[in-house]
């Protein structure tokens, strides 16, 4: 109703004006306004409940007395912090403003009208909205499991495939590629087309099969490699991710990156946070706890679930979780429904502090019962 209204529909390119924009999870802010209650919790957007650590506070308040410039437009310091961690050059590094800034980056590189990306069912959200928003098409393979099928993918990739969007973990189903299948299908791709490895929940797998494709960049020069410092860094509020791609593949990505996008605090923050591995592993322990706590409750509770290594789980209710979702809503919790992923019967849930899983398990139980 609102689009057909819209006198710029006209004039706009029709992909954007058939497309339907990202819904993040609702704000804590938003829900107690709309509905007058306090004290709720957020279990939604695969947050760090701990936040930011020590090393990252720290930085962030030496520098306050500095917001009044310009940060650094090529992010030297933290290009150089990250390089050192990954054993990369600082020029196979591309910064954004989370790493769906990297993602868009990609997009706006690599496709257009006429050509093609792939990506599989359930995968992450971004991918065929950053497909559309430049006016390419975008291939759809069916998921295995929940999760990416590659034989699947495969099949789907032709002349005009220019990027191949994977999520290792994926969200918002928490599946994963072992290293020996995800390195066999990277190899066997072709040389016009890249292929995008996005780890932004990596920190919390302990698969020994699970695979660093940071490792694979010199073997896979078309290999574009993601991550953020969202999760288990816990600067969701300060919006820093990255890329680490061959130098030739990340220097195009520079080349559209617009100037300043990744603020000085981020930066700061970033660049101390990736050395405070105790806060890192903190946070890990903290979520494998979170899971045991709401996994067992839904063993109790007769749930399925999809078993996740990423800091979030995902439920199938067997029945429309829509009104299920609004009742944890009335009770304060907010959860992810997943209907927008083609999921109509399943909720998203973001591990958190105890209490807080606790809140939301004890929510779920009234909401049922009822």
């Amino acid at each position: 109703m609102i689009q057909a209204e819209n006198p710029f529909l006209s004039i706009a390119t029709p992909w954007i004006a058939g497309l339907t924009p990202y819904v993040p999870g609702k704000p804590i802010s938003e829900l107690e306004r709309e509905l007058g209650i306090r004290d709720s919790v957020k279990l939604a957007s695969n947050e760090n409940p701990l936040g930011p650590g020590p090393k990252a506070r720290a930085a962030i308040a030496a520098l306050l007395g500095e917001i009044g410039r310009y940060p650094d437009g090529a992010g030297f310091e933290l290009r150089r912090a990250l390089a050192d961690h990954h054993g990369v050059s600082p020029t196979a590094i591309t910064l954004g403003n989370g790493s769906n800034d990297v993602l868009d980056l990609i997009a706006r590189t690599f496709l257009q009208p006429g050509v093609e990306s792939v990506f599989s069912e359930y995968a992450f959200a971004v991918y065929p909205i950053s497909t559309q928003a430049v006016g390419a098409t975008a291939r759809v393979a069916p998921a295995r499991d929940y999760g990416h099928d590659l034989d699947a993918m495969s099949a789907l990739i032709n002349d005009q495939t220019r990027v191949v969007w994977i999520a290792n973990p994926n969200n918002p189903t928490g599946t994963w590629l072992a290293a020996s299948a995800l390195r066999s299908f990277i190899g066997s791709l072709p040389k016009t087309c890249v292929v995008v490895v996005d780890e932004a929940y990596t920190d919390y797998v302990s698969e020994p099969d699970f695979p660093d494709t940071t490792n694979w960049i010199e073997t896979f020069p078309n290999l574009i490699v993601t991550r953020t410092f969202a999760k288990a860094y816990g600067l969701a509020a300060l919006r820093v991710g990255y890329g680490i791609s061959d130098p030739r593949v990340a220097d195009l990505l520079n080349r559209v990156r617009q100037p300043f996008n990744v603020n000085a605090l981020a930066q700061a923050a970033a660049a101390a946070a990736i050395g405070d591995r105790e806060h890192v592993r903190a946070s890990v322990e903290l979520n494998r706890a979170g899971m045991r706590q709401l996994t067992d409750a839904f063993a109790r509770l007769g749930i399925d679930y999809i078993p996740s290594v990423g800091n979030f789980v995902t439920i199938d209710l067997k029945r429309p979780a829509g009104p299920i979702n609004d009742a944890l809503l009335r009770r304060g919790v907010i959860v992810r429904p997943l209907a927008n992923y083609g999921l109509p019967n399943h909720l998203r849930i973001s591990t958190g502090l105890e209490q807080e899983n606790a809140r939301f398990i004890a929510a779920l139980e009234d909401v049922l019962a009822a």
